[in-house]
């Protein structure tokens, strides 16, 4: 890719700090949105829960990715919480589109985040990009998430939804808290472990949001998951193998409701994502494999 001007929203999250490095060891100008007062012409002042963006400040932007929202796992899920983050994704996303649709020149790509939540609990069965939405909470904000970037894609923008799984990486997310556990020897699987974890390296995250990017032709929903899902069970046997550390303890499902309330069921349950569409356009994953994933995450 030539280099471009590239607004990131959520600039400081996992992901995105990961995807401002990339992008500017490789000469690419970033614009960071902020929530604060601007401190440079790097930065651009925005309040997701507001609907506000400062237009003016992607004027010239080759390429937007939004990948702001309040933690899903940071905190048990009370009705305030869950509507945080609800208002933090969709909210967002609809300022944004609706930045980009009312600017007289706009980027030539919208990526915007999604999870692989829009499936539910999909079980033993394998899905891809083609398969419904789920029911509960995560499904139906998917939805709502994905629907708010309508306004930037009915101008003309070619939109990405990058439907992320599971990040493999030690600065944070779900695995973040999981290395130290398994480190000290105390980690183990969670419930009977049967159910299936779709997972990606940060690095091949990354990489596949610049793919996304890149490629003139892609639009609508791309899973960002490896190609092989493994069950918790082998996932913490792999953890336990790659960390030279004990595995022993095993956390009952009632105890997972107990301490997180109606997030255990997201932990409990089981989504088999295939990346499809991904794999069919050509892209090609540097840690396709649990133990690489881990290794990679350092």
């Amino acid at each position: 890719m030539p280099l471009s001007r590239i607004a990131v929203a959520g600039a400081s999250g996992l992901v995105g700090s990961a995807l401002v490095r990339s992008l500017t060891a490789d000469g690419h100008e970033v614009v960071r949105l902020v929530r604060r007062a601007p401190r440079g012409g790097d930065e651009v002042r925005w309040d997701p829960e507001g609907r506000y963006v400062d237009a003016a400040g992607l004027a010239g932007c080759d390429v937007v990715v939004n990948l702001a929202g309040a933690g899903v796992g940071d905190r048990r899920w009370t009705a305030e919480y869950k509507r945080r983050i609800r208002d933090s994704r969709v909210l967002g996303t609809a300022a944004l589109a609706e930045a980009l649709a009312a600017l007289r020149e706009r980027p030539r790509v919208f990526v915007s985040g999604s999870a692989i939540g829009f499936y539910g609990d999909t079980g033993d069965r394998a899905v891809d990009e083609d398969a419904p939405a789920g029911d509960g909470f995560l499904p139906s904000l998917c939805v709502e998430w994905e629907a708010a970037a309508a306004p930037a894609r009915e101008a003309g923008v070619r939109t990405v939804f990058a439907r992320t799984g599971l990040v493999v990486a030690r600065g944070g997310g779900a695995w973040g808290r999981l290395f130290p556990l398994f480190s000290a020897g105390l980690g183990g699987r969670l419930g009977d472990g049967r159910q299936y974890w779709s997972y990606i390296a940060l690095h091949d995250e990354v990489a596949a949001i610049r793919f996304l990017i890149d490629s003139e032709s892609l639009s609508g929903p791309f899973n960002l998951t490896a190609p092989q899902p493994l069950t918790n069970r082998q996932i913490t046997e792999a953890m336990g193998r790659v960390l030279h550390r004990p595995t022993p303890f095993a956390v009952p499902a009632p105890v997972l409701r107990a301490v997180l309330g109606e997030m255990a069921a997201d932990v409990l349950g089981s989504q088999r994502v295939l990346p499809r569409r991904l794999l069919e356009s050509g892209f090609e994953f540097a840690f396709p494999g649990i133990d690489d994933a881990i290794r990679a995450a350092g």
